[in-house]
C-alpha cells in the first residue's frame, strides 16, 4: 500500500514499480478470458495495458480500504473492459469468409459453452465465499502471486499461514462449485 501512496503522490519510480508489479499479474488473469472472436485489432495484452493505463490516470481518485483493494480494483476494471470488448464484438457483423481448406484450431461451440458454464459456476461460487477466502484465491490463483505476497495481502503472519488460507479457500470453492453443479 505504501507503493500505491507514493505513486499517487507523483513518485514516478513508485508508479513504474506499481505497473511492473501488476501488469504481469493482470496479463495472467486475463489470458483466455477475451475470446479470439471478440478481439478485432486488439489482443488481450493490449486490453490489459489500456486498462492499467486508465486506472493509473485515475489513481488520485482511488481510496484503498485494505491492502488488497488496489489489486481487486484492477481485476474488476479489467473484467469490465473484457465484457465491454465482448459486447462490442457482438454488435459488429462478422466479415470473415469461411475457408473449407483450413480447419479452425479454436474450441468448438460445445467446448466454448462448457468452458463458459464452468467459468460462470466458478464466478458464482467465488462470490459466495467470505471476502478473505475470495481474496486468497484471486491473489494466488488468478493473479499468480507468490505466497509471500498472499501473506502480506491477507495480513497473515507467515507464508505457511498464507498457504493454509489458500488451501482452505480452494476447498470451500470446490464445495461451492459442486453445490452449484447439483442445482
Amino acid at each position: 500500500m505504501v507503493l500505491l501512496y507514493r505513486a499517487r503522490s507523483g513518485d514516478a519510480g513508485a508508479l513504474n514499480d506499481l505497473c511492473a508489479r501488476y501488469l504481469p499479474r493482470l496479463q495472467r488473469w486475463a489470458h483466455g478470458r477475451l475470446p479470439s472472436w471478440s478481439r478485432g485489432s486488439l489482443d488481450t495484452h493490449d486490453v490489459v495495458q489500456e486498462t492499467l493505463f486508465h486506472v493509473i490516470q485515475r489513481l488520485e481518485n482511488f481510496d484503498p480500504r485494505h491492502d488488497a483493494a488496489f489489486q481487486a480494483y484492477l481485476r474488476q476494471a479489467l473484467f469490465n473492459r473484457i465484457r465491454d470488448e465482448i459486447r462490442r464484438a457482438n454488435r459488429r457483423p462478422a466479415f470473415d469468409e469461411l475457408d473449407a481448406q483450413n480447419a479452425s484450431s479454436d474450441p468448438s461451440p460445445l467446448e466454448q459453452a462448457i468452458g463458459q458454464e464452468a467459468a460462470a459456476r466458478y464466478e458464482r461460487a467465488l462470490q459466495r465465499l467470505r471476502p478473505e477466502e475470495r481474496e486468497a484465491i484471486i491473489t494466488r490463483v488468478e493473479m499468480g502471486c507468490p505466497y509471500s505476497e498472499v501473506a502480506e495481502a491477507l495480513g497473515k503472519p507467515s507464508i505457511a499461514a498464507a498457504y493454509m488460507a489458500v488451501s482452505r479457500a480452494l476447498m470451500r470453492l470446490a464445495e461451492e462449485m459442486a453445490r452449484d453443479g447439483q442445482t
